[in-house]
């Protein structure tokens, strides 16, 4: 009996099992292949010259349906990286930001003399801080 926790079966890629979508691309890599060279073989021969353009390079072993795209299809599922290094890297960003932070105060601070000079009625505030003894 169906409790409700289980998601509504679909025919989106994304709720297929790992071994099912990997054979769904594989049949869909195949067609397109196939559908390439036909279009590649229904295409008009052109004679060669000795200035045309060179056939282009596959060096991603990427069906060349793809190469013309802007993006291929992809899922990014997980990102492994270890702690210690996401760790280095945040102390790292902590310590670019001081010299940020102190970039910030001088231009505020050099924004309230220009604001104090120009405009000598605006309330100043002091705040006091006091300690007892």
């Amino acid at each position: 009996m169906n409790d409700g926790k289980y998601p509504p079966l679909t025919d989106s890629i994304d709720d297929l099992p790992r071994t099912l979508r990997r054979e769904r691309e594989a049949r869909d890599r195949a067609q397109r292949e196939q559908q390439f060279a036909a279009d590649k073989a229904a295409a008009p021969a052109s004679r060669p010259s000795a200035y045309a353009a060179p056939e282009p390079v596959n060096p991603y072993d990427v069906p060349l349906a793809y190469a013309g795209t802007d993006a291929m299809p992809a899922t990014v599922t997980r990102l492994k990286v270890p702690f210690f290094s996401l760790m280095g890297f945040f102390i790292k960003a902590v310590f670019a930001a001081v010299p940020a932070l102190i970039i910030l105060v001088a231009m505020l601070y050099g924004l309230g003399v220009v604001l104090k000079t120009y405009f000598p009625q605006l309330v100043q505030m002091e705040i006091l801080i006091r300690l007892p003894k």
